[in-house]
């Protein structure tokens, strides 16, 4: 992804700012300038909670391009606890951590890939850990 683009995304990357629709309600993640329920305007900023649960999930044995540094790694639908899914890393797993349909979740912002290589800039967005019982 271009910078110029990460930077216009940084309020839904880093704090999973997305949109309620005024008219039913629905919570709307990414944010959308139609509300896919209604059909009505939908632009009112909405912060979601970053809590959620494990819909589906597959393991990445390799990675495109940027991304082989983490290959083997989890990548999973996410269902938020305000209703949206999306598609995110999961990261913070303990070796031989096995991941569960259910498992419960949460958003964290993590270091996605260096632009450019090592001397490029750094682009970071949310990804998702377990949440441990505690």
């Amino acid at each position: 992804m271009e910078v110029p683009r990460h930077w216009r995304l940084k309020k839904q990357r880093y704090g999973l700012v997305g949109e309620v629709c005024p008219h039913c309600e629905v919570k709307i993640f990414p944010p959308r300038d139609v509300c896919p329920e209604c059909g009505g305007e939908a632009k009112t900023p909405f912060t979601f909670s970053g809590k959620g649960e494990v819909y589906s999930y597959t393991t990445m044995m390799s990675g495109p391009t940027g991304f082989d540094e983490y290959a083997p790694y989890v990548v999973a639908l996410i269902r938020l606890d305000e209703g949206p899914m999306l598609t995110a890393q999961l990261t913070d797993l303990e070796p031989g951590q096995e991941v569960q349909i259910g498992m419960p979740v949460e958003m964290v912002t993590r270091r996605m890939r260096s632009d450019h290589g090592d001397e490029g800039i750094l682009l970071y967005s949310y990804k998702f850990r377990p949440v441990f019982a505690g």
